[in-house]
């Protein structure tokens, strides 16, 4: 990389970047560039001598994220920092001590926790359904994340399980420890249990760990749990270096032990630290952004987001349906009518808050013609017929080439099933379809001087990294699935109580989370933002959205859901109670 690593940063972001040294807490709101900051602030490091690679570790959330991490990285010319998720990081130094430690390979890892316990459960002779067991899968894992005993987490949660008792609950955890105990195995949790109790017990590993890492970074902060934390500071230990990213109002993994006190203490917990605030977003029109403010006005640990220049754009509509299908087809339409206008259906989002949504969304899409893809279903490079065409791909590089490299790519994909018009939406062979396409979309924007070989050599590093070229449809998710990803366009649908909120968010935390979740289902949405929501869910009459309410109708704009979509017979409305104000530009 020629230049600075500093070059094209905005002035918050190069003051970020620039500070190498000691604490530092970036509280980064939504698109405001913080993969940009943590990758270029190393790159910064690296290049003024501050860091040596080998010695610089980057945690994050997600192998994906990770992956575009290193990524980023090697475009600036670094390579060798270990860029990693917490439990990738972990697995790999309890990989490499326990045999020393203990005279023996480590323990394997349970790929499926839901199985184990099943067979821990017969057992103990229960006999219980697959929703039953992966909620107390679930309870393990939060039990291990907190921190807590079996005894501790029989005090901390009074209830049981649906019929479940509490006492039963405590059993069946028993037995599944037991169990994996004597199958020399250990779950997710248990990684990050080991790793720390390696550190905390031999001063020769916490030594060698120490010594290894020297500059800490910690991306999505406020997710962090607390042995997740506790860990962190095993690697840590005495020293300063660390810098944490983060943006509390994006904190929507309460219920798996994430805690954004972290995050919004850390200058408390550091008293030499440095907070940059990142507000100005790249990423969303200003009407967008008074929407997301509003929701988070007089938050804890919120930010005032702020467009940057020429980022003007309509203003978000809601609209009210009558029932869930009608719902489904007005955004069915709408989209088809944005596709046929031009749009790229890869540019478009119908996001929602449980996966029971998406079957409606499905069905009014693919009757309106329009191919969709649910996010987190099968990845992009595990699917068969992905699969299929990189290893023809590579076969055929082998073989001097008789036409040019993307004329052989096309050949090679039409031998396998590319044709020039898609087949109907909905079905396997669209899908199919759709990632062909897409293969030979990656080959039509390579370099005019990539050959075959270094094509198929990106692809495998592609799916090493987890970065999966766009298929051109529709995408719909869940608001979780949905977390650092963006489009043009956003619909946001059943914004309605017992939605969103969801109906079993009972206290001010569980609600307060929800409104999280509408926040960064909001700051997905980069040029419009359409939300809605039905009157009825055929069987009972439902309400807007509390935070609806609260956003008001200065920043969100009544539409005629007839008019607009084709759906819903009345005029619709956001109420015009609470909060109306739109905030301070």
């Amino acid at each position: 990389m020629s230049g600075s690593a500093l070059d094209g940063l905005d002035e918050r972001q190069r003051d970020a970047a620039s500070v190498l040294r000691g604490p530092l807490c970036v509280l980064a709101g939504a698109g405001t560039g913080k993969t940009r900051v943590i990758t270029h602030r190393i790159a910064h490091g690296v290049d003024t001598g501050a860091y040596s690679p080998g010695r610089v570790m980057a945690v994050t959330f997600t192998a994906k994220a990770a992956g575009e991490m290193r990524g980023r990285l090697r475009a600036l010319g670094v390579e060798g920092v270990s860029a990693r998720t917490f439990h990738a990081s972990a697995l790999a130094q309890v990989n490499y001590f326990w045999p020393t430690l203990a005279g023996d390979s480590a323990p394997s890892i349970i790929d499926n926790k839901v199985k184990m316990l099943a067979h821990a459960a017969d057992g103990i002779g229960m006999n219980l359904d697959t929703a039953t067991l992966r909620d107390v899968a679930g309870q393990i894992e939060w039990r291990k994340v907190t921190m807590r005993s079996i005894d501790a987490y029989a005090a901390a949660r009074p209830d049981g399980i649906g019929r479940l008792s509490l006492e039963r609950v405590v059993d069946l955890q028993r037995a599944y420890e037991k169990l994996k105990d004597e199958r020399r195995q250990m779950d997710f949790e248990d990684v990050l249990l080991a790793c720390a109790g390696m550190i905390e017990a031999e001063p020769r590993v916490a030594a060698a760990v120490r010594e290894q890492y020297r500059h800490f970074t910690v991306d999505e902060f406020q997710d962090v749990s607390p042995l997740q934390h506790h860990l962190l500071e095993l690697w840590v230990g005495e020293r300063h270096d660390l810098c944490v990213v983060g943006d509390a109002s994006q904190t929507i993994y309460s219920f798996t032990g994430a805690d954004a006190s972290f995050l919004l203490d850390f200058p408390r917990r550091h008293e030499d630290a440095r907070v940059v605030r990142l507000e100005t977003n790249y990423r969303s029109s200003e009407p967008i952004l008074a929407v997301a403010n509003e929701l988070m006005r007089d938050r804890p640990g919120s930010l005032h987001l702020h467009a940057a220049q020429d980022a003007d754009g309509p203003t978000p509509v809601v609209r009210a349906f009558d029932d869930d299908a009608a719902e489904a087809a007005g955004v069915a339409r709408s989209v088809s009518t944005a596709i046929a206008s031009g749009v790229d259906p890869a540019s478009i989002a119908v996001l929602y808050r449980a996966h029971a949504q998406s079957a409606a969304l499905i069905a009014a899409l693919s009757s309106a013609g329009v191919a969709s893809t649910v996010l987190g279903g099968k990845r992009f490079f595990d699917q068969s017929e992905v699969r299929q065409a990189v290893m023809a791909l590579r076969a055929a590089s082998v073989a001097p080439l008789e036409t040019g490299f993307v004329a052989t790519v096309r050949d090679v994909l039409r031998s396998l099933g590319l044709t020039d018009e898609a087949p109907p939406a909905g079905g396997a062979l669209r899908d199919a379809w759709e990632a062909r396409a897409a293969l030979l979309r990656l080959a039509e924007e390579a370099p005019a001087e990539t050959t075959l070989r270094d094509f198929t050599d990106q692809l495998i590093a592609r799916a090493k990294d987890q970065h999966e070229p766009a298929t051109r449809t529709v995408t719909l998710s869940t608001l979780h699935a949905a977390k650092g990803l963006e489009w043009d366009h956003v619909h946001l649908v059943g914004v309605s109580e017992g939605f969103l909120p969801i109906s079993y968010a009972s206290t001010f935390e569980a609600v307060d989370e929800e409104r999280r979740l509408a926040y960064v289902g909001i700051t997905r949405a980069a040029r419009t933002l359409s939300v809605s929501w039905s009157r009825s869910s055929g069987r009972s009459e439902r309400s807007p959205s509390r935070f609806l309410q609260e956003i008001g109708t200065r920043t969100l704009r009544a539409a005629d859901a007839a008019a607009t979509a084709g759906g819903g017979n009345r005029r619709a409305g956001a109420p015009t109670s609470g909060r109306g104000r739109s905030p301070a530009r």
